[in-house]
């Protein structure tokens, strides 16, 4: 009996083997990337649209890894100018857990902050100075003083706020999204990542991974150099016909795998090499901000233009909202000041108070903010007492994950809003505590989904973003 050539190339190598194998090349670029057309609605995802109509179609997510100074930005104390040098009272602190890095200190010399908070908008919000740009928005704005987590620690943090357990190996936020809402668009990923320049602590993939979810719902991360996506440029000697020619023999391949054993990551992996191919036409647009007039590049500031910054890389996220991808996550790291805070964070502040306001500016401007949420915000927060020496002009904060500050803007968010209180010392809440399951729960709620419905099997449990613990949408920020 004849056996065909691709059954005997088959029957040499194990299935693993198999799929390692056409998993590469422009494959690869793809494997991470979000569209399937099958059974499902048109494209929708497991919820078929959602569990009711959602205000907002898409997100976006400004992270800034290494948390934030919320006292020296959004969490104004002025009683603490009467309190330099002094100690922390043990009965704010209580017992509470420190970090390796000041547990042993002698003393916990609380550092005001030395820049001024400044009044905004009709709601008379007070932002710091470093944030004009951001405070001038102030009414488009929800900031929430009250968020807190159980981690103490960066990678941690990280991978709690981003998947709902401090455990790696949890599908993320814009997995989830992708797997329950599903796509928008045919010719770019759902769930896209971009990193701005390296600073401070690592970032690893499995912070935009799917975890247990089908693998096509992971983020892909969009490069700075070089291809935006890996592999995404044809080889020399190969065309667009070559190329075409290669993906339907490999689709043929493919078939006939998953005929034989129904695998449905075969059927995936289809969808992928075409969303790839489709790719290379969509890709290049969106990353030529060329074709943005001078006067929106003076909006974004003065790096709009320079790939790997976030002003650049807020620009992308406007085109990726005009184009229906539905997560976008920006990481700006470097934000981890446990000495040298006032300049450090000047530097930080000063590479991202313009971006951040322009790209709400820009959306709004474009009818885009009303559908679209945006968030900005970090793992955790920081101390009042200082980190080392303490001086009126110089000092560092340890991470505290008891409170901190973040803001939301736009998809059904009520602006000019201030919810939640801290202490006087801005170390513990005193009203309106937000745990980052009830943020998560709260952007789910936005986009259509009811996060107590929102399961998936896996081992044996009815799996959760939000997990089995109480999470509570946060009604008083919702318009």
């Amino acid at each position: 009996m004849n056996t065909h050539p691709i059954d005997q190339w088959i029957n040499l190598e194990t299935r693993r083997q198999f799929f390692g194998r056409t998993a590469k090349g422009l494959g690869a670029a793809a494997l991470a990337s979000m569209f399937q057309r099958d059974a499902q609605a048109a494209g929708g995802g497991m919820l078929n649209g959602g569990h009711f109509p959602g205000k907002a179609k898409r997100v976006i997510w400004l992270f800034m890894a290494g948390a934030p100074s919320q006292l020296d930005l959004w969490d104004y104390k002025p009683k603490m100018k009467d309190w330099f040098d002094k100690d922390l009272p043990e009965s704010v602190r209580n017992g509470q857990r420190l970090t390796t890095m000041t547990a042993n200190q002698s003393r916990f010399p609380i550092a005001p902050s030395k820049f001024r908070f400044d009044q905004h908008g009709q709601c008379g919000r007070r932002v710091t100075e470093l944030l004009p740009k951001q405070g001038s928005m102030a009414d488009d704005l929800a900031v929430i003083n009250t968020m807190w987590t159980e981690a103490i620690n960066h990678d941690p943090a990280i991978t709690y706020i981003q998947t709902g357990n401090q455990i790696p190996g949890k599908p993320t936020l814009g997995a989830w999204l992708s797997y329950g809402l599903g796509t928008m668009n045919r010719n770019l990923p759902d769930f896209v990542v971009l990193n701005c320049a390296p600073r401070g602590q690592a970032l690893y993939s499995r912070l935009w991974g799917s975890g247990f979810l089908p693998s096509k719902h992971s983020g892909v991360a969009f490069r700075a150099q070089g291809d935006p996506v890996l592999y995404l440029s044809n080889p020399g000697g190969i065309d667009h016909s070559a190329r075409r020619l290669m993906l339907d023999t490999l689709q043929g391949m493919n078939r006939r795998i998953y005929d034989e054993l129904g695998d449905p990551e075969t059927q995936a992996r289809i969808a992928q090499y075409e969303m790839a191919f489709r790719m290379q036409s969509s890709v290049p647009d969106l990353m030529d901000v060329s074709q943005e007039p001078e006067y929106i590049h003076d909006q974004y500031g003065k790096d709009s233009k320079k790939p790997g910054t976030f002003g650049y890389n807020c620009l992308l996220a406007r085109r990726m909202a005009e184009r229906d991808v539905r997560f976008i996550q920006i990481f700006h790291r470097g934000w981890d000041h446990h000495s040298g805070l006032p300049n450090n964070i000047k530097r930080q502040t000063g590479e991202v108070d313009q971006p951040a306001w322009a790209l709400v500016q820009d959306l709004k401007q474009r009818g885009l903010l009303d559908d679209t949420l945006v968030i900005w915000g970090g793992e955790f927060g920081r101390t009042i007492y200082s980190q080392g020496t303490l001086t009126k002009t110089n000092y560092g904060r340890d991470h505290h994950p008891r409170c901190y500050s973040i803001w939301l803007a736009g998809g059904g968010i009520k602006g000019g809003t201030q919810y939640g209180l801290t202490d006087d010392f801005g170390y513990n809440i005193v009203e309106n505590p937000v745990h980052i399951r009830d943020l998560n729960a709260t952007i789910l709620h936005q986009t259509g989904i009811d996060h107590e419905r929102f399961t998936v099997k896996h081992q044996g449990l009815d799996q959760r973003l939000t997990g089995v613990l109480p999470a509570n949408v946060i009604k008083n920020i919702i318009a």
